[in-house]
């Protein structure tokens, strides 16, 4: 693909448009600061902009045709601030799988841009979230990080240096990682403490979803099939195809009149299992083909189904018996069911309070 096609690029915004450049190598700095300030009105953004500026800002005043932007601010969260490198360090591992599937490049384009917007959201959605458990000070001591630690290398095996070495391979240090699981330990500590602990599942909500799903818990029914079977010949042309779908319609019209099927098996089924009486065994509708199972789902024990042409050769199946399996009874289903309950709640509850923490906020996205 051509480089100049890239996209998103560190140069262009979400909309993968030539982005204006941070700092106007023909302004001055007291001009950029200045036009900073009346962008975003009030204190709070000029102490922003008059921090970055003077940390990241003055590099990249310079003289010359070549200034390259290196950092930005992509977006304001309250009175944190998400850069381009924050924004384009969490997107590069997705963009790179992306760009390997090897879409056209219109389709690679509209999928970057997307994950890219969801990438934002998702990193002011985390701002967010790391404001609340400032405000509400929640913490995590050194010895919770290294009992979690602890259960992730015993689940996967991991003597500490495996560890050491799988974080390696990402680019990652001990100290980073430490801080990650950090993160995650707060994070969900916060979930737990706005929303899981104010969640309550009764028996009744157990039961209905129980009832309301019988497909999942409810017996299942087995058709017990067998068939008669005439094979086509695997170059066999038109006519004689017609010729053996002639002679398996005749054998539809003999069971038609009262003819046993397992005799008919026996006198012209072709299959290995004729001599056996044509007996495939028993089968769940959703392990059939979907012309089959169409057909078989309204059938009756000792019923037939019409003549099927199949990649086998033309087809009689025939309902021997319907089995109906036992279901799970509901005691032993009640855990699953209230972890499922539980988590759909959650997820509901937690994108509730998410937008409302968004409608409480200055959230500011810079393109």
């Amino acid at each position: 693909m051509n480089k100049a096609n890239e996209y998103p690029s560190i140069n262009t915004d979400l909309t993968g448009q030539a982005k204006r450049p941070f700092m106007d190598r023909r302004g001055t700095k007291l001009r950029v600061f200045i036009m900073m300030c009346n962008r975003f009105r009030g204190w709070v953004y000029c102490i922003i902009y008059t921090f970055y500026f003077l940390i990241f800002g003055l590099p990249f005043v310079a003289e010359g045709k070549n200034v390259e932007v290196v950092d930005r601010i992509v977006a304001v969260v309250n009175d944190d601030i998400i850069t381009l490198f924050e924004l384009n360090r969490s997107f590069k591992p997705y963009a790179e799988r992306i760009r390997a599937l090897g879409y056209s490049t219109d389709r690679e384009h509209k999928m970057l841009f997307k994950v890219r917007e969801d990438i934002l959201n998702q990193l002011i959605d985390q701002k967010l979230k790391d404001q609340e458990i400032k405000r509400l000070r929640i913490n995590i001591d050194e010895q919770e990080i290294d009992q979690t630690i602890e259960r992730i290398k015993e689940a996967n095996f991991y003597t500490d240096e495996d560890l050491r070495g799988v974080l390696a391979k990402d680019g990652l240090t001990m100290k980073d990682y430490r801080e990650r699981i950090k993160e995650q330990m707060l994070r969900t500590k916060l979930v737990n403490f706005k929303i899981r602990s104010k969640i309550v599942i009764t028996k009744e909500d157990i039961t209905s979803y129980y009832k309301n799903h019988p497909d999942k818990y409810g017996g299942k029914k087995k058709y017990h099939l067998y068939n008669i079977i005439i094979k086509v010949p695997l170059f066999a042309g038109e006519k004689e195809k017609l010729k053996i779908k002639a002679r398996m319609d005749e054998i539809y019209t003999e069971l038609n009149t009262g003819k046993s099927f397992e005799t008919m098996i026996k006198s012209y089924s072709e299959s290995s299992l004729g001599a056996e009486g044509g007996d495939l065994g028993l089968f769940r509708l959703d392990e059939l083909s979907p012309q089959l199972r169409n057909t078989i789902k309204d059938m009756k024990a000792g019923e037939f189904t019409p003549v099927f042409d199949t990649d086998q050769g033309f087809q009689i199946f025939f309902v021997k018996e319907i089995v109906k399996t036992s279901g799970k009874p509901l005691e032993e289903v009640s855990p699953e069911i209230e972890k499922i309950l539980f988590n759909e709640i959650v997820e509901k509850k937690f994108q509730s309070w998410i937008k409302d923490l968004r409608h409480q906020s200055v959230i500011k996205i810079i393109k």
